[in-house]
């Protein structure tokens, strides 16, 4: 039942993104970057701004940050977050508003979701090209259990400028010293091996099609595309499979409310069930803003999100925020934003959810 009903769920969430979205409009919201929020951003959108008045345009976190800087969008989003004296160099501010989980998702006649265990090195391994066959005597020592298919590995990585990049690249770089000292960190990597995609959907859709794939991408787009899921070794030594629960467990310890900037990373937390590639999207904002009613009607458009919204991100597969930190965030607004005493007037959104 549990299944039947996640199935219908993510199927309404698809069938409400593939709804037109408006164009900018008089006293609407435009926003730019992270692909990984598509989903929920969209149908935030669509309910929460009475079905119009709200652009968002899925161009990668790179994208989002540039956009924001350059004055082109109302709030940019990126999943990778920007450090407090970045933030103070390009004049903005951050909050996030949105958890999930990053998750590497392959193409894999007769291997079952969740079977397959691979190690965060190995993982490296993989996408720097040292490791080609899925019958690898080092995969094969993991999971001595499943038959593995003597065929190529195709690595699938994003073409874009990308804070899912930013997230998986982050965690690699923690747990292998090899990608460490070679790629590191970033939302672009000099890639040495693969086939490029735009965006979460982009790479999973490759994925897909191509036998002996695997690719990394925000948890639904690989769920909407019944790719085959992967558990990963945790810090703790468990093998974990994605879910919610595992995504939940990796933001538990994280201390809000004395991360300046809101600066946080929650790639290779601690905690025996925790999922080791999860991360956040922030919305970026101008700390000192020429146009202060729309960036009051943007912060109106994101408090509705955290008191109406939280159950369509969890439908989504996102991690909804805690109370807790909605309540920092809110003090935050008042605190970093430079016109102050912000008035949060839900009609400014327009007509709620399920009023006429």
């Amino acid at each position: 039942m549990r299944c039947a009903i996640r199935a219908w769920s993510l199927a309404l969430g698809m069938l409400l993104l593939a709804l037109p979205q408006p164009s900018r409009a008089d006293n609407g919201i435009l926003g730019a970057g992270s692909t990984f929020a598509f989903p929920v951003l969209a149908v935030w959108g669509y309910d929460l701004l009475n079905k119009g008045g709200f652009d968002y345009r899925a161009i990668g976190s790179g994208g989002g940050i540039k956009s924001i800087v350059a004055n082109a969008v109302d709030f940019g989003a990126s999943d990778a977050p920007m450090k407090p004296e970045e933030l103070r160099e390009r004049g903005l501010v951050q909050f996030p508003f949105i958890m999930g989980g990053v998750v590497p998702a392959a193409n894999l006649p007769g291997i079952e979701s969740n079977k397959l265990n691979l190690t965060g090195p190995l993982l490296a391994k993989i996408f720097m090209g040292q490791v080609r066959r899925w019958n690898n005597p080092e995969i094969r020592q993991l999971n001595p259990d499943l038959t593995l298919p003597p065929i190529d590995i195709t690595v699938v990585h994003r073409a874009d400028g990308s804070g899912t990049t930013w997230i998986f690249s982050d965690y690699l770089t923690k747990v292998s010293s090899d990608w460490a000292n070679t790629l590191g960190t970033d939302k672009e990597i000099a890639w040495p091996v693969g086939i490029g995609a735009d965006g979460n959907s982009g790479v999973a859709e490759k994925v897909r099609s191509t036998v002996g794939a695997i690719g990394y991408m925000e948890f639904g787009a690989a769920m909407a595309k019944k790719l085959t899921l992967l558990r990963m070794q945790n810090r703790q030594g468990n093998f974990i499979a994605p879910s919610m629960e595992s995504f939940q467990a990796a933001a538990a310890h994280a201390d809000w409310k004395h991360a300046p900037g809101f600066f946080m990373v929650l790639t290779d937390q601690p905690g025996a069930e925790v999922w080791p590639i999860a991360g956040v999207t922030y919305a970026l904002l101008p700390a000192h803003s020429d146009h202060p009613t729309q960036t009051r009607r943007v912060l109106a458009f994101f408090d509705q999100c955290f008191e109406q919204g939280q159950k369509t991100a969890a439908i989504l597969q996102y991690v909804p925020m805690p109370p807790s930190l909605v309540d920092t965030i809110r003090h935050r607004w008042d605190e970093q934003l430079s016109f102050r005493s912000i008035h949060l007037d839900p009609a400014a959104l327009g007509t709620r959810v399920g009023q006429k």
